[in-house]
């Protein structure tokens, strides 16, 4: 591949609204052009660095017997509906209709499309399991794009899907499927965490996210470092530790006047925040309904959403409502004698001699105990507070450290969520008609290409791995106008090096040496070769992987050692 022929239009200056690493370089190395909001076209050094990540995948996912295959881009509505997702994706869904007035979707995913596709076609559990997979366009009508091919509205994704008889089945092909996961990321050389986490509109069983580490991940990831333990912050469980301590201060109201946060309460009264608790008031199915938390943790929106009787999504009380309720502004709100349902947080729930609001305007109350105080006994004790680094982890092993990740893949098991909506069913061995059970594996393709630079880019430009570099080795031939030695000695290498199937990018453009040695630390090809007139009239011809020290090599050697170094 010579640079004098190829379409690479690479950028001096950092364009404008690109914020991430990923963005700016990806649009510096010529390698994606933005059409409109959250639309990027690919271009040829960016599609070669898909189709390799393709590669991958499609190898990692052969070995465990999934088989491909390529489903609509445009899907019916009324699948959507038969699924009763419809509604429930929201606008991210992007609905349109023919000029039959016949509603269709923009694919965001494919468990409709596929779950027709096998009710249709397999009716007994003697073909079964069966593991389906693309590698396809989707499109979801973010509102707000943002980080480049990070959060795009139109990406390339792996989807894939399963279909068993039983939970045992799929349990197998769900660990075989984090295998293959793992094994894609492990060939990038990427350091990469496999999370507990949320099912979200997809799908609520079982499943695990995949985060590639970079200070830009959009999501927080709580680990341990002595265990295998790993988690979405929305998923982490937030462990209480310590006993309740007996009452050393008797139950106390005091006065208040104008505080209305728990920053004003602490200086106050000059009580540690750890000391303090916090009721927020939410909608209930029933009634408003208040979660107690210590007056340092914040509330965790999605846990709170889940806990019994409580609104999802999550919604508050509005302040008149409260009032009205409560009797007191928000600020004053405390669980002793609190006249609706509440729930306490676990960290809260082993507070001795704490402060809380006294429900009545400008007081507190000092020296509360849950067990002496008998309108607390028996409070119902749950966890919906945002974990922190330093708490403990849940398996036991020490305390949690935060890290922040992009997630690139997410696995599910789906159980019979979309076979008893869409009737999906086959004949067991005694004949009887059975819902199968699904799982749903996805992985993004442009969104993996984006990680790959968050975690691996210097100063000046990307570090691809290898495996989906745009090419194996870049030929940089200075000053060729001026020197047919030069031009010959480039010429030569480029042609020993393509007949051994080595991939090269070779500029032979005539232009200055800074500009083909910023377009080379742009584009980042893991191998150089550099080679000018001067240095060949001594034999020396410069040779780097990656930016690391230059190594001089006579003529001779270039080709054995770049041989030898990619063998």
């Amino acid at each position: 591949m010579k640079f004098s022929q190829s379409f690479i239009p690479t950028l001096r200056d950092i364009p404008a609204n690109a914020e991430i690493a990923s963005h700016i370089l990806l649009l510096r190395g010529g390698f994606i052009r933005q059409l409109g909001s959250g639309l990027y076209t690919w271009l040829p050094l960016g599609v070669r660095i898909l189709q390799k990540v393709e590669r991958i995948v499609r190898e990692e996912l052969n070995k465990k017997d999934a088989q491909e295959v390529l489903m609509p881009f445009v899907q019916p509505g009324e699948l959507w509906k038969e699924s009763h997702r419809w509604d429930v994706m929201g606008p991210d869904l992007l609905r349109m209709q023919d000029r039959h007035k016949n509603d269709y979707c923009l694919s965001p995913t494919h468990e409709e499309v596929i779950t027709d596709l096998f009710r249709k076609n397999v009716k007994s559990y003697r073909e079964l399991p069966c593991n389906l997979y693309q590698i396809a366009t989707k499109f979801r009508d973010e509102i707000r794009p943002r980080f480049g091919v990070l959060r795009s509205r139109e990406f390339i994704m792996k989807d894939g899907y399963s279909f068993h008889i039983d939970e045992k089945s799929l349990h197998a092909t769900f660990i075989a499927m984090h295998e293959a996961y793992s094994s894609i990321f492990s060939r990038l050389a990427l350091d990469f965490r496999s999370v507990e986490a949320h099912g979200g509109v997809i799908g609520d069983e079982e499943n695990r996210e995949f985060h590639v580490l970079a200070d830009t991940g959009e999501d927080a990831i709580a680990y341990s470092e002595v265990s295998s333990y790993a988690a979405n912050l929305e998923k982490a469980e937030a462990v209480a530790t310590g006993e309740v301590a007996p009452p050393s201060q008797s139950l106390t109201k005091v006065s208040t006047p104008k505080v209305r946060t728990i920053n004003g309460l602490v200086e106050c009264l000059d009580v540690p925040i750890e000391k303090t608790v916090k009721t927020l008031i939410v909608q209930g199915k029933d009634s408003p309904i208040g979660l107690v938390l210590r007056g340092d943790h914040e509330l965790h929106e999605i846990k709170a959403a889940g806990l019994p009787n409580v609104l999802n999504p999550l919604t508050f009380t509005k302040e008149s409502e409260v009032r009205h309720r409560v009797g007191c502004n928000v600020g004053s709100i405390g669980p002793v004698h609190l006249q609706i349902p509440y729930y306490v947080d676990r960290s809260a729930a082993v507070l001795s001699d704490f402060v809380c609001g006294a429900n009545e305007d400008d007081f507190h109350i000092t020296g509360v105990n849950w067990n002496r105080d008998e309108s607390l006994r028996n409070s119902a004790i749950q966890d919906f507070r945002k974990v922190v680094e330093g708490d403990q982890a849940p398996d036991g092993s020490g305390p949690l450290s935060i890290l922040r990740g992009i997630e690139v893949g997410h696995i599910f098991k789906l159980g019979t969520k979309y076979s008893q909506t869409m009737n999906a069913t086959v004949l067991d061995e005694r004949g009887d008609s059975i819902n199968v059970f699904m799982g749903c594996y996805g992985l993004g393709i442009t969104r993996l290409a984006a990680a790959v630079i968050e975690q691996k880019h210097d100063d000046v430009g990307p570090l691809w791995p290898l495996e989906i570099a745009p090419a194996q080795v870049h030929l940089v031939a200075l000053n060729v106008p001026r020197s047919s030695d030069v031009e010959s000695a480039a010429n030569q290498i480029y042609d020993q090096l393509t007949k051994q199937g080595i991939e090269v990018l070779y500029d032979d453009r005539e232009e200055r040496p800074g500009v083909k040695f910023a377009d080379a630390d742009l584009i980042g090809i893991p191998y150089r070769i550099s080679l000018g007139e001067r240095g060949l009239s001594q034999d020396s011809i410069e040779y780097q992987y990656q930016r690391e020290a230059k190594v001089e090599l006579p003529f001779d050697q270039v080709v054995p050692t770049v041989l030898r170094d990619l063998t």
